[in-house]
């Protein structure tokens, strides 16, 4: 049986200019969780990771506006809120999807907890965008009168950024572990996971940021030693000059030609960077393939037929 992580992306769940209802994600989870149904029926051993970057934006928007009334809860809180809440409609979308299939399967949720480093330069330099988009003049209003730090998003529009550490273990891998092991479908490091730090006491404390994701299920990949990562996005494969005239689909990619397109500023820094880096990283530490490609081509990228795939 082949382990794989499978990172699905926080706009999976609400497309652009869609409300950021539960409905909404619910329904759209119904397609997302429809392929994920048909891996597990080939026989797959499924760890699914989400993102988390829309809905921590918009609660924190939420909590901004209601401050008056109610304390807004530190990032961290949210982070552990929406990876709760996303996991939730995971995991009871995809159980009814299996069982319409006359497939019964054990599925958890775990909340997870990632520590980071308290010096972690990300801290002083925030680039993880989250919630809504924003015109450039509505941006630059809400870092007058918020504080806020606001950033142009691969040509989409504005959003806020926020601290987003590298990730570094994962405190309940083993209970990860046995989980995996005993056959259930697990959904972990949610958002990028929980971000905390290590006290000299050896005790953990939560810290504002959210996790680039990827980076996270790169981690999470090695971690419980998958066969292969495979990081879903909107598009079927990672592109040189991407949005241009002479755009080229990579097919296949060595950590060396890597490197090299990452140096020649081929990817988006709010977008597909992160997730070569990410594909990158996992590649180099285990030494097995990471897939980039669409939710709708997963399937074919798994058996070589489409898909970005990064190899050793």
């Amino acid at each position: 049986m082949k382990r794989i992580v499978i990172a699905i992306g926080g706009n999976a769940l609400n497309k652009p200019n869609e409300k950021p209802t539960a409905e909404v994600m619910q329904r759209n989870l119904l397609s997302t969780t429809s392929y994920l149904a048909d891996l597990i029926e080939e026989g797959y051993e499924v760890v699914i990771t989400h993102g988390n970057g829309p809905q921590v934006g918009n609660l924190l928007v939420q909590q901004d506006i209601a401050k008056g009334t109610f304390p807004p809860f530190p990032i961290d809180v949210n982070d552990a809120m929406t990876q709760g809440s996303i996991g939730y409609l995971i995991a009871q979308t995809l159980n009814n999807e299996l069982l319409k299939r006359g497939l019964k399967k054990s599925l958890a949720c775990m909340l997870t907890q990632i520590v980071v480093d308290s010096n972690d330069p990300g801290f002083q330099h925030p680039s993880k965008p989250v919630g809504p988009f924003y015109s450039e003049e509505t941006a630059r209003e809400l870092e007058e009168s918020k504080g806020w730090t606001m950033k142009e998003d691969a040509g989409r529009g504005y959003r806020r950024v926020v601290p987003s550490p590298i990730p570094l273990d994962v405190l309940e891998i083993d209970a990860i572990k046995t989980l995996i092991d005993a056959g259930t479908v697990v959904i972990a490091a949610g958002g990028g996971g929980i971000p905390v730090v290590r006290e000299p006491s050896g005790l953990v404390k939560g810290v504002e940021a959210v996790i680039d994701k990827d980076r996270a299920s790169a981690l999470l990949a090695k971690l419980i030693d998958a066969d292969a990562l495979v990081i879903l996005t909107g598009v079927d494969f990672a592109y040189i000059n991407f949005g241009k005239e002479n755009q080229k689909a990579i097919t296949v990619l060595s950590l060396d030609e890597g490197y090299k397109l990452i140096k020649e500023g081929h990817f988006a820094k709010g977008s597909m960077l992160p997730k070569i880096e990410s594909a990158l990283d996992f590649v180099s530490n285990a030494g097995r393939e990471a897939i980039i490609t669409s939710l709708e081509k997963v399937d074919l990228a798994l058996k070589g037929e489409s898909g970005t795939r990064i190899i050793p």
